[in-house]
């Protein structure tokens, strides 16, 4: 975790912030006419970006998609109390992909995803990806929904992480091709712009078992939820909401990246 503060020390860092935030919300603007849920959601191509700009820019993906989400929420009409999860779910829709890629043991390509070689164990793991942070960012965003009263975690959890997973897994293998090696060449992947001792450190050990935690937490999070909000009388998705984000906060600490060691 420590990137994500470190980084506002490089204005490169800033930069793809910034570049995140705009391309994400640009993306988001003219697709809020085609909704889903009225003033919640609606259909979203912009999707892609947070998990293909996490592999790219790592923590500046996770800010960068919090705040562009928000943009579109101001420019589309659909601010409300409900944003603030928003922001927060969009940030770890953008902080997953750049923690897990490569610590997925045999479910990794153990090389940098630029969708080149070994491209069928590269789309194992870019789909793994986006599923796990489609469905953190789903489960974020409709627990708190669901506290406030707006719309049911059993709606809002299943809507958002297909609606999040059918555009990262469609579009992203295609956007990495395009543009993994124009970015490399530039030498603006986080990698080549972050100083070692900027990046958290984990044996690779924890970071596994952070990588597989946080997927794991995230698709059992949704899952619960949707089971305990169409069940009257059992356990409250507040509970459940509250253990599962505290369990997402942990094993972000513990996680670690390996991205570092796969850019050649």
């Amino acid at each position: 975790m420590r990137e994500l503060v470190t980084m506002w020390r490089d204005t490169r860092m800033i930069m793809l912030v910034a570049v995140t935030a705009a391309i994400y919300a640009a993306v988001l603007i003219p697709f809020k006419g085609l909704t889903i849920i009225p003033g919640i959601t609606s259909v979203r191509p912009a999707n892609v970006f947070p998990v293909i700009f996490s592999l790219m820019f790592g923590p500046a993906a996770a800010w960068g998609s919090a705040l562009g989400n928000l943009i579109g929420d101001v420019f589309g009409g659909t601010l409300g109390p409900g944003s603030i999860f928003g922001f927060i779910g969009n940030f770890a829709f953008g902080f997953v992909g750049y923690k897990v890629w490569g610590n997925l043991g045999p479910l990794s390509s153990h090389e940098e995803p630029d969708m080149r070689s070994n491209v069928g164990m590269q789309l194992v793991e870019f789909w793994a990806i986006a599923l796990f942070a489609s469905a953190a960012c789903a489960a974020i965003i409709a627990w708190g929904v669901d506290l406030l009263g707006l719309v049911p975690f059993a709606v809002l959890g299943t809507t958002i992480t297909v609606n999040n997973f059918i555009a990262a897994a469609i579009l992203g293998p295609i956007l990495l091709y395009l543009t993994w090696p124009r970015i490399k060449d530039m030498g603006l992947l986080y990698p080549d712009v972050l100083h070692g001792e900027d990046l958290s450190e984990a044996a690779p050990s924890r970071a596994r078992l952070a990588a597989w935690g946080m997927g794991i937490v995230a698709i059992v999070w949704v899952v619960v939820g949707i089971t305990v909000s169409a069940a009257p009388g059992a356990m409250t998705n507040q509970i459940v909401g509250a253990v599962g984000f505290v369990a997402m906060v942990v094993l972000a600490f513990l996680s670690g990246e390996r991205l570092t060691e796969l850019v050649g």
